[in-house]
């Protein structure tokens, strides 16, 4: 006698179809990050110069292209539109991948040792208040307000 496979149950057919369809909506939500048209300096020494011309403080976003969370701020809080407005308004935007070479000099001045890491400074890079870990947009908006 021939040994044959087992079929499963269609009820575990629809839960594995399920389960693969929900982990790849999540996994594209996880790393989905919409485009914007927010200008964010990459250059810590032009931004300074910004907002020394604009008299404006600098928020330093450190990022990492691997980081779930940094990929879930940047689409819930940095791509909100009040939240591009108030930034526009009243700070100089700097993204730094801290994979980056040239971003090596600016971790070793702020200690950083992980992602995200939202930070705010005047114009010379005095540390005016900072977070580390994802924020919401209401968090981030009051922060932005204290910061001015």
């Amino acid at each position: 006698m021939k040994s044959e496979k087992a079929k499963s149950h269609p009820i575990w057919q629809a839960f594995w179809l399920a389960f693969l369809v929900a982990s790849l909506a999540y996994a594209w939500y996880s790393y989905y990050v919409p485009s914007t048209d927010m200008v964010w300096e990459n250059n810590m020494e032009s931004a300074q110069e910004l907002a020394d011309k604009s008299d404006k403080n600098i928020l330093i976003f450190f990022t990492g292209k691997w980081c779930v969370p940094c990929r879930i701020m940047k689409r819930t809080v940095l791509a909100d539109d009040d939240v591009m407005k108030a930034i526009d308004k009243q700070v100089v935007p700097v993204m730094i991948d801290i994979d980056e070479p040239n971003a090596a000099a600016l971790i070793k001045k702020y200690n950083i040792g992980s992602t995200p890491i939202t930070l705010f400074t005047d114009s010379n890079g005095k540390v005016l208040d900072y977070v580390i870990g994802k924020i919401d947009k209401e968090y981030f908006i009051e922060m932005l307000k204290n910061t001015n």
